[in-house]
C-alpha cells in the first residue's frame, strides 16, 4: 500500500501528521491520523453499487474499533424497515407549520429513489452496508448524523423568502430531469473536483442552502466522530462531505452541537415584515374611512375581501381541492392575509386532510406519483401538498391586488 505523508500545523500552530493511503482502495478512501488517532474516511455515493462493495472491503480490511456511518438513528430504522409515511400524523405536521418541510422530504426522497432504480441499488444501501458489516465483524456502530428533519427545518427556516420559493422550483425542477445515471457517471460524481465544483455553484445560487447542508453537518459528523473514545474509527460519508471532514480531522477541529441540532425562530426582520402588512392595511382602510367615509371605506373592505378570498379559493380549485376546503380557502384568506401566525394555506391543508385524509396506498405510490404530472392530482398526499401550495400562492396574489385597490381610493 502507497503512503504519502504530509505535515500539517492547526490553528494553535501543533503540528499533526496526516496521512493518505491509496492504491490497495480507490481514491474514495482516505486516512488521517492526528493526536495519536487514526481516522479512515471513505467518501460514496449513496445510490452507487460500487460503493457498497467498497465499505464492505474497507472495513473487513482494516477493521477498525469503531464504523461511524452518515445516518441518524430514524434514518436507519427507515433503510432497515421502510420509510412509513402512511405512520405521520398530518394533522400534527400542518399544526407545526412543517408541510414545506415535509414536501421537501418527500422530493428528496422520491428524487434518490429514482437515481437508485436506474442503477439497481436503494438510496443508503452503502450505509447499511457499512453497518451490517460491521455487524458481522463485532464492531461497534455509531450514527453520527444529525437528523433530517432539523436539517431541513435549518434550511427552509434560514432561507430568504423569496429563496424559498426558488428552492422549492429546483426541488420540483429535479422531478422532472430524466437524465439517466450508471455506476461510471456515479463513479466521476465521486471525483473530487466534479463535486467541488457542484458544490461551489450551489454556494453561489444559495449560500445559506450550502452552508445547512454541507458546511454544518461536516461540523457535526466532525465532532460526533472525535466524541468516540476509540482510537482507530472507520466513518463512511456521501463523498460530498469527505473533503471537509477530512481537512476539520487533521486539525482535530472541534464544534458545540447545541446550536446545530436547534431550528432558529422567525427572525426579527421577517417578523416586523409580517406584521407590518397588516398594520399597513387596516391604517389604510382607517384612513379611508376618515377621509372619505365610512361608506367608501366599507366598500375597501369589502374589496380586500373579495381581492384576496377569489385567486386563494381559485388555487384551492385548482388543486382540487374538497368543496368545502374551497368555501374555507375564500372564508380565510382575508382574515390569515392580515395574521402572520397562520397562513391561508395551512388552513385549506388542514381543512382537506379532516374531510379526505391520504389514503395508505397514496403514501406507498407517492415515490412513482410524484414525478407524473397527472399524479400531483391522483395522489392523495401529493394533492395535500398542492391545496397547501396554490392557494398560499393565490392569497399572496389577493394581498398585492387587494393592497393596491384599498391604496388607490387615499387618492
Amino acid at each position: 500500500m502507497t503512503k504519502v505523508s504530509t505535515r500539517m500545523a492547526d490553528e494553535s500552530g501543533a503540528t499533526q501528521e496526516s496521512t493518505t493511503e491509496q492504491g490497495e482502495y480507490s481514491d474514495d478512501v482516505r486516512t488521517v491520523h492526528n493526536g495519536g488517532r487514526e481516522f479512515i474516511v471513505v467518501g460514496t455515493a449513496h445510490v452507487s453499487r460500487e460503493s457498497s462493495e467498497l465499505v464492505r472491503k474497507v472495513i473487513a480490511g482494516e477493521h477498525p474499533d469503531r464504523v461511524c456511518v452518515e445516518l441518524d438513528e430514524r434514518r436507519y430504522l427507515a433503510l432497515i424497515e421502510g420509510e412509513h409515511w402512511e405512520n405521520l400524523d398530518l394533522r400534527a405536521v400542518i399544526r407545526r407549520k412543517q408541510i414545506a418541510i415535509l414536501l421537501v422530504n418527500v422530493v428528496l426522497s422520491s428524487f434518490q429513489k429514482r437515481l437508485g432504480g436506474q442503477v439497481g441499488v436503494l438510496p443508503g444501501t452503502e450505509l447499511l452496508a457499512a453497518v451490517q458489516e460491521a455487524q458481522k465483524l463485532g464492531i461497534p456502530v455509531s450514527f453520527c448524523d444529525r437528523e433530517v428533519r432539523v436539517t431541513l427545518g435549518r434550511a427552509w427556516r434560514l432561507t430568504p423568502f423569496l429563496r424559498k420559493f426558488m428552492l422549492l422550483g429546483l426541488l420540483l425542477e429535479s422531478l422532472f430531469d430524466r437524465t439517466e445515471v450508471s455506476e461510471d457517471v456515479l463513479r466521476d460524481l465521486r471525483r473530487g473536483d466534479v463535486l467541488s465544483e457542484m458544490l461551489k455553484e450551489l454556494g453561489e445560487m444559495m449560500p445559506i442552502l450550502k452552508s445547512v447542508l454541507i458546511d454544518e453537518r461536516d461540523a457535526y459528523l466532525t465532532e460526533k466522530v472525535l466524541q468516540q473514545p476509540e482510537s482507530r474509527i472507520l466513518l463512511v460519508v456521501g463523498a460530498g462531505h469527505a473533503d471537509g471532514i477530512t481537512r476539520a480531522l487533521r486539525i482535530g477541529k472541534r464544534t458545540e452541537l447545541a446550536p446545530l441540532d436547534r431550528i432558529p425562530p422567525a427572525g426579527l426582520t421577517s417578523t416586523v415584515v409580517a406584521w407590518s402588512i397588516p398594520v399597513v392595511i387596516l391604517a389604510a382602510i382607517a384612513l379611508v374611512a376618515w377621509r372619505k367615509g365610512m361608506a367608501v371605506a366599507g366598500h375597501s373592505a369589502l374589496y380586500w375581501i373579495l381581492a384576496t378570498g377569489t385567486p386563494c379559493s381559485i388555487g384551492a380549485i385548482l388543486a382540487m381541492a374538497h368543496p368545502l376546503t374551497v368555501v374555507c380557502a375564500f372564508l380565510a384568506a382575508p382574515l390569515s392575509t392580515l395574521s402572520p401566525v397562520i397562513g391561508a394555506g395551512y388552513i385549506t391543508a388542514l381543512v382537506e386532510v379532516y374531510l379526505r385524509p391520504p389514503l395508505v396506498h397514496n403514501f406507498r405510490n407517492v415515490a412513482n406519483d410524484v414525478y407524473k404530472w397527472r399524479g400531483w392530482w391522483r395522489n392523495g398526499l401529493l394533492r395535500l401538498f398542492l391545496v397547501f401550495l396554490l392557494p398560499s400562492i393565490g392569497a399572496m396574489i389577493g394581498m398585492w391586488i387587494g393592497t393596491y385597490g384599498i391604496a388607490s381610493n387615499l387618492f
